[in-house]
């Protein structure tokens, strides 16, 4: 019964959340509607993404084609939906394991302090901050060449910093408070401290990251397959859809107009729940919109 009560209130809390945060109920809704054509891109794909139809090329929307066809006959809508599933396939990945980086690194770095502290930000976090993250993974990526998982080990040698930079600061603010130094005393050792009383405390700012860091991964893997360091062909993916349709931006905008606007939509439904998280797991926002 309490379970059943705890998930009632859960439910009306979440429901007035939604009421008073409608963003988020539009960036809930964008990401389920991707997320759920990318699983059922198999299914949900009207031709095979990769087919070749040279008689139907450059076709406009139509009936048989939503989306049109591409230069060589391809349909733009099966490849939209492969590509979404594509695009958060790779967000997830690189989200995880700058996440896990990140919190490896910031939390060695902050918990222990001293050198090692010194060390790891100095000469590791530093580092990779001074340089812009894009231009890392394009360097990673035309090093390693392309793929699947070359991409996603690029994208998240350019991107842990930030997390780890993160974790570290969360980690430098709570280690010091009363609880975590009361199980100190009743000798809890460093990892048990860690992982039980400091990690979720500052699990709050990590979420909000991990959510607004989703959309900027399917940015960065949309730009380096434009610049085909991605997915290589036959394989569907945004950026390499953009690439394709350059030159015929004038004689057919369809090619552009269509991948551009899956992405805008992707990055921003990510972009308004990272928003709408950061004000739900804030307790001074809950209590001024009385949840």
């Amino acid at each position: 019964m309490a379970t059943v009560a705890s998930i009632s209130r859960l439910s009306r809390s979440s429901g007035r959340w939604m009421r008073r945060q409608p963003l988020a109920a539009i960036g809930l809704a964008l990401l389920s509607i991707f997320v759920l054509a990318g699983l059922l891109a198999p299914w949900l794909a009207p031709a095979n993404p990769a087919a070749i139809d040279l008689l139907h090329r450059l076709q406009g929307p139509s009936s048989a084609h939503w989306c049109g066809t591409d230069e060589l006959g391809r349909d733009t809508l099966s490849r939209l939906l492969w590509g979404a599933r594509l695009s958060l396939a790779v967000s997830v990945s690189v989200v995880s394991i700058s996440l896990a980086l990140g919190l490896a690194i910031g939390g060695l770095a902050g918990y222990k302090g001293g050198w090692i502290d010194h060390a790891l930000t100095i000469f590791a976090m530093n580092t990779f901050l001074a340089l812009p993250g894009i231009l890392l993974a394009i360097a990673f990526a035309a090093f390693l060449g392309p793929g699947f998982q070359n991409l996603v080990l690029a994208l998240a040698i350019g991107g842990w910093a930030g997390y780890a930079r993160l974790v570290r600061a969360q980690v430098l603010a709570v280690k010091e408070r009363e609880f975590v130094e009361a199980a100190r005393a009743l000798g809890a050792g460093g990892p048990r401290i860690f992982f039980r009383h400091i990690l979720p405390n500052m699990m709050q700012p990590l979420l909000v990251q991990a959510a607004i860091g989703m959309g900027g991964v399917i940015l960065a893997e949309a730009t380096l397959s434009f610049l085909g360091l991605g997915i290589p062909a036959p394989a569907p993916s945004w950026g390499s859809m953009l690439n394709d349709s350059r030159s015929h931006l004038f004689d057919s905008p369809h090619l552009v107009l269509f991948p551009a606007l899956a992405m805008a939509l992707a990055v921003l439904s990510f972009n308004f729940l990272g928003d709408a998280l950061r004000d739900y797991l804030d307790p001074h926002t809950r209590i001024q919109m009385g949840l």
